[in-house]
């Protein structure tokens, strides 16, 4: 493979999907003390990235599955599942603190790898909007290069958000205002995304 390309992809990849690392620690955060939830969290990014390579590779070969106009919808995405983080961070403060610490330890608590895969592919909108012209003028071989070095950026990145939720000080914060900032960073992404892209007549 080379070199030249797995740089392009590397660097392609970073300026993308940076935004990905503090939600992927917010999720991770989320995450802390269910059961499996690590494993979730990674399947559900994977998922999602998979999904908007998908999209990306079909639309560089001509394949129009998705319309450009229908890109800025995906705002809906994030926004519903922000707001639904938001009405569970509600319920649990006025449940009150212990019936939030009885519930961490439950099997298949913490972020489902659907919710994950969901918000991932919203928020790449607009990277298959980059990846599309790069992957056309890359050829067969080129494509299947990005697409490997992306793939496993996806594990680095994954790798990345939870080292950032585990660390002392970072995982204090997160802990303390995770619930309220995983809603909000949901919510903020939907709204970008719709605003941005016109939809509704924004």
């Amino acid at each position: 493979m080379d070199l030249g390309i797995i740089g392009q992809a590397a660097g392609l990849f970073a300026v993308t999907n940076i935004d990905d690392i503090l939600i992927l620690a917010l999720f991770f955060a989320r995450g802390a003390g269910h059961p499996g939830s690590t494993r979730r969290i990674v399947l559900g990014q994977y998922l999602g990235f998979t999904a908007i390579l998908a999209v990306a590779v079909a639309a560089a070969f001509g394949a129009t599955f998705l319309p450009e106009s229908a890109v800025p919808y995906l705002g809906l995405l994030p926004l519903a599942l922000g707001l639904k983080a938001a009405r569970q961070a509600w319920k649990s403060h006025r449940n009150g603190a212990g019936d939030q610490e009885d519930t961490r330890a439950e099997p298949g608590g913490g972020p489902g790898a659907l919710e994950v895969a969901a918000v991932t592919f919203a928020n790449g909108g607009d990277n298959i909007g980059v990846y599309v012209p790069v992957f056309a003028t890359a050829g067969i071989g080129g494509m299947t290069a990005y697409a490997v070095v992306f793939l496993v950026l996806v594990a680095v990145w994954c790798f990345a958000g939870r080292f950032f939720a585990t660390r002392p000080v970072v995982a204090r914060a997160l802990a303390r205002w995770g619930h309220v900032l995983l809603p909000l960073v949901l919510i903020g992404i939907g709204l970008l995304i719709l605003v941005e892209g016109g939809a509704f007549g924004l």
